[in-house]
């Protein structure tokens, strides 16, 4: 078996590929590209088994080709989808493919002085000066509509199963992708087509065209669509939003509980997919959580990996503080030392209430928990919260003698009230 194959295999990632593709991959370097279309200027989760796929394709001595897709963007691919997708503006789309392509830089080697080192291609470019007729005579010829009505993603939309049916852009979007696949194999080498198993009808539709247009052999591959133990589809927050790459739509921090709050059965295929962790250091980290599943060191140490690979060491080690401090494994110096995003979706949902600077600093712990803040009704009542031992400053058990200073400040604005375990509020100091 050809070693990248069987990598994928082990990892559970792999689902098909067309006849000959190992013989191919065993007999020489090739060159293989995976599509990116450009519906926002982020990927998110579920790009990121086929970046993933392109990685270990590139480890594994072949090169990579990451195609962003500023022209098939603007129409969108049926496959899988309901509903047509929303058409987007060049100047959105412009922005889109510049987002794209600065975070594909991250996870693949475009600037090796290997004869592998990855390259990133746009579609824009070799199609936008092609006119319909040109299209319809040197790539429409090739492919018949009965080849076409043959796909899954076209019979699901035609047959009733989605109630929106079908328009000419759509259907005409395989196409669009077999052209892809064809100007790549003729000016890049490109033998291999790569993606999700539900781009399976475009990659052949590629094949296909590449065989009958000029009798070359081409070849594709699937990687498998990510799912929960349950059979639902993976990749979104409970609350149903996609978890984005870019640390400006998804924080370190929720990127890092995202991965932390799997479950063990989730987190055991999960471990061998997202990260690149060896077989063997994979088992042991396996057994090793059997042996104490309620410490969770599977979901740890996959949180820790995928999160360091995604988003860097240091955005890793502020995520692992403030977890640490929402489960109170942690110091008052960790919490002001947080930075003013990561301490708010700590605690989200918080209440809180801004009060003058100058109020704030000096102000005897009884007047800021009543008066000042109106976290708790009275003086008396702090009072009595107070001697039962009852109030944390910034974590920290605090007395009837406690004054807030400078320092205590978390980010320099923050502080912490807190009333037993679980009932906390925010004084901003402004």
């Amino acid at each position: 078996m050809n070693a990248f194959i069987e990598e994928l295999k082990w990892r559970g990632i792999f689902a098909d590929a067309t006849p000959e593709t190992e013989e191919l991959l065993n007999k020489e370097q090739t060159s293989a590209y995976v599509g990116f279309d450009p519906t926002a200027d982020s990927l998110h989760l579920g790009h990121l088994v086929p970046i993933i796929v392109l990685r270990h394709f590139q480890n594994h001595g072949h090169k990579p080709y990451a195609l962003v897709g500023g022209a098939t963007g603007m129409i969108g691919d049926p496959s899988g989808k309901s509903n047509e997708r929303n058409l987007l503006n060049e100047e959105q789309l412009a922005k889109n493919v510049a987002g794209l392509k600065s975070q594909l830089q991250r996870f693949i080697d475009f600037n090796s002085s290997e004869s592998n080192a990855a390259v990133m291609v746009n579609n824009y470019d070799w199609m936008k000066d092609v006119t319909f007729l040109e299209f319809a005579r040197d790539i429409g010829k090739h492919i018949t509509v009965n080849y076409m009505m043959a796909k899954d993603s076209v019979k699901k939309r035609l047959n009733g199963e989605f109630q929106e049916g079908m328009s000419f852009t759509e259907f005409t979007y395989q196409l669009l992708q077999g052209f892809d696949f064809l100007h790549l194999y003729q000016h890049h080498g490109v033998k291999l087509q790569m993606g999700g198993s539900d781009q399976w009808g475009n990659i052949t539709t590629g094949t296909e065209l590449i065989r009958r247009k000029v009798q070359g052999e081409a070849y594709g591959l699937t990687c498998t669509l990510i799912t929960k133990a349950d059979g639902s589809k993976f990749g979104k927050s409970e609350a149903g939003e996609n978890v984005w790459l870019d640390a400006a739509r998804t924080s370190p921090y929720k990127f890092y509980q995202f991965w932390l709050n799997q479950s063990d059965v989730d987190s055991e295929r999960y471990i061998k997919i997202y990260t690149f962790l060896s077989k063997e250091e994979i088992d042991a980290i396996i057994e090793e959580h059997k042996t104490a599943p309620h410490e969770r060191k599977l979901q740890k140490k996959l949180a820790e990996a995928i999160t360091i690979w995604v988003h860097g060491q240091e955005e890793y080690q502020k995520a692992l503080k403030a977890s640490e401090i929402l489960f109170g494994r942690s110091t008052a110096e960790d919490l002001v030392s947080l930075d003013e995003a990561t301490f708010l979706e700590v605690f989200d949902g918080v209440p809180q209430k801004e009060v003058a600077k100058q109020e704030v600093i000096g102000a005897n712990i009884v007047e800021l928990l009543s008066e000042k803040s109106g976290f708790l009704k009275s003086k008396s009542e702090a009072q009595r919260e107070l001697k039962g031992n009852a109030i944390s400053v910034n974590k920290a058990k605090v007395d009837d003698a406690f004054t807030a200073q400078e320092t205590d400040l978390i980010d320099g604005k923050f502080l912490l009230l807190q009333k037993g375990k679980k009932n906390y509020f925010i004084v901003k100091a402004v």
